[in-house]
């Protein structure tokens, strides 16, 4: 833009830039700046200095105030008052005489107009440097050789509880603990002195006193030389990503020990197999002898203890379906008597309060006594010596919108109350996400309660938890009432196991002991059995008998699997009953098509399994039999 009172200097200003430039030109200092503030692309101002409306100085005085534009001063006058005005008032770069040079004056606004472009690329950096370092969470620094801030965003001011003005000219060392301040020191002065960028993780603490970790990147700053002349700093939180990786390396543990789990309850269960089923088989051939029952009673149960541990050890390793089924709560709790002692040690008193005629719940059983150690665990973790930890049980009705997620109906519910030091109410709303705790890292997976809101979750119910400040924590387990009372059914399989047509069953299992104890149960119930140690001689037996009715395999045989013999069976017989039995099995892996039979078994199970799995004949196959 070309200012100049005189038209015939503004035509002569205008012919000597417009092949360059886009010109615009006024007599006017008032409508230039009028201009000035339309139009804000303006790069150069070339303004005359003696104009009657306004002084050229006064003029550029005021434009810096729509404008950065580069400015030339214009004068025919040797005023250097004027010319020290212009340059302090409004910031000119060069002034010119009049009459000008036009070479002189060209190079003057080339050089004006470079200067400009470099100015906007400088001002548009800093722009987006700016942003980028406000705007992101992590905190950034620049610092020179000696430590002291010469740029930080606010994030990182923040963290030292100052403001960004505050920090500049300032160390670091000088703002933080003494430990933290020699730790600075010495990365600082190692990262300069190599002259790359550098990378570490360091664990600090919160305010609130929480474990922190940071992933903090130096970068040595170089000029032309390759001499470091600052060096900057990126702060990064890495803290979730942190935790998270612990929790995938404690899953991971947690999986590879689930696998040893299913692997030693697969032994053990074939194992306890055999105990229970001899005792059982001898209990009843035993002669009439009270000593000898009682003896032989005192072994089942201590086997039968030994079952309900690697049920705990499937239940752990999460290798068997959900079973849901009429239970008998309080039995339950009262056979966990033992466990509980075990798992909470001698420091707090335990407390029950068994409801009389509590009704039988929809659940499965061994989930249930896993789900109740976590909740006693918890309560024992949330109190110091001498605390009471009560376990209850009650019937209860619920009416419609009486419990937040749960449908009217009639429900059995555990509750476990602790007399610890309770939740606040932000804790307390997050207890139930998957790997939410408070506990110290390495001490707790955040699970626990969310396995026992799903098993609440499958069983009907859901889980109210109230907890107060300084006066403990109750949390209790609904679950759906059972439609059948748990010893009304059991009496009714064994009565119907009894009564069921017979059957011709193959038996393969290639545990000699465990084939011998289910044989002599089946043939106890009626049944003839044809036995096998393996798969290959199973389907020999197969394809020169076509009358078998049931095929009783287990599931994990060398050689020839369980699954595997099952499947080629049902290509030589499409109509030949499948039960499939188990120490261990992956659910994944059973088909849905074959019912599947949990080692150890009683005679019932077996029975009531077969009952199940056999196929319908006929009266003519049956009296052919």
């Amino acid at each position: 833009m070309v200012v100049d009172d005189e038209p015939d200097i503004l035509v002569a200003l205008e012919d000597l830039f417009e092949n360059d430039y886009r010109v615009l030109s006024t007599t006017s200092p008032l409508k230039a700046l009028d201009i000035l503030e339309n139009e804000p692309d303006i790069a150069i101002i070339i303004s005359d200095q003696r104009m009657p409306e306004m002084q050229g100085d006064e003029f550029l005085a005021q434009a810096r105030h729509h404008s950065n534009a580069e400015a030339i001063l214009l004068t025919g006058y040797a005023d250097l008052k004027a010319v020290i005005g212009a340059v302090n008032k409004g910031r000119i770069m060069a002034y010119a005489p009049k009459p000008w040079e036009p070479a002189a004056l060209s190079s003057m606004v080339a050089a004006a107009y470079q200067r400009r472009m470099l100015a906007r690329e400088l001002d548009t950096e800093r722009a987006l440097l700016r942003g980028l370092m406000e705007s992101t969470s992590d905190q950034i620094s620049f610092k020179d050789l000696e430590g002291r801030f010469v740029r930080l965003n606010a994030s990182k001011a923040r963290s030292l509880n100052l403001t960004s003005d505050a920090c500049l000219g300032r160390k670091e060392r000088e703002l933080v603990a003494p430990e933290q301040a020699k730790l600075i020191d010495e990365t600082e002065r190692q990262t300069i002195a190599a002259g790359k960028p550098s990378e570490r993780i360091e664990e600090r603490s919160s305010p609130d006193s929480a474990t922190q970790w940071f992933l903090i990147n130096q970068i040595p700053i170089l000029n032309q030389d390759g001499a470091v002349t600052n060096l900057a700093t990126i702060e990064r939180d890495i803290t979730e990503r942190k935790l998270m990786e612990m929790r995938l390396r404690q899953a991971d543990k947690m999986q590879a020990l689930g696998t040893l789990a299913g692997g030693v309850a697969h032994d053990f269960n074939n194992l306890l197999m055999a105990v229970l089923g001899s005792l059982d088989l001898a209990k009843r051939r035993a002669p009439d002898d009270p000593r000898l029952t009682r003896l032989l009673q005192n072994a089942t149960y201590a086997a039968e203890r030994g079952a309900s541990l690697t049920q705990r050890l499937l239940s752990f390793s999460r290798q068997r379906d959900l079973r849901l089924q009429a239970v008998d709560v309080n039995q339950v709790i009262t056979d966990m008597n033992d466990l509980l002692m075990r798992s909470l040690g001698g420091f707090i008193r335990i407390e029950r309060q068994l409801a009389e005629h509590l009704w039988a719940a929809m659940v499965d059983p061994d989930q249930l006594e896993l789900a109740i150690l976590n909740l006693c665990i918890n309560a024992r973790d949330a109190m110091t010596e001498n605390g009471v930890l009560t376990l209850s049980t009650r019937n209860r009705t619920v009416g419609e919108g009486e419990v937040t997620d749960l449908p009217e109906g009639d429900y059995v519910v555990v509750s476990v109350a602790d007399t610890g030091e309770g939740m606040p109410p932000e804790i307390l709303s997050r207890v139930l996400e998957p790997f939410f705790t408070t506990k110290e890292v390495g001490k707790g997976t955040g699970l626990g309660l969310s396995m026992v809101y799903g098993l609440a979750q499958q069983s009907g119910g859901t889980v109210v938890i109230n907890s107060t400040v300084g006066v403990g924590t109750t949390v209790e387990l609904y679950m759906s009432k059972s439609a059948t009372d748990r010893s009304d059914s059991a009496h009714e399989e064994a009565s119907l196991v009894d009564s069921t047509v017979k059957a011709r069953i193959l038996l393969v299992d290639d545990d000699a002991e465990v084939r011998a104890v289910t044989a002599a149960y089946l043939n106890d119930m009626g049944h003839r059995v044809v036995e096998a140690a393996d798969g290959p001689s199973a389907l020999d037996i197969l394809r020169a008998d076509s009358g078998l009715d049931l095929l009783i395999a287990d599931f994990a045989m060398p050689g020839m699997t369980g699954l595997d013999l099952a499947n080629k069976a049902r290509k030589q017989q499409p109509d030949l009953g499948i039960l499939l039995v188990t120490g261990y099995a992956d659910p994944e892996r059973m088909p849905d098509n074959y019912p599947v039979l949990q080692k150890p078994f009683s005679r019932v199970e077996l029975g009531v399994k077969v009952m199940e799995a056999a196929r319908p004949r006929g009266p003519a196959e049956i009296s052919s039999s």
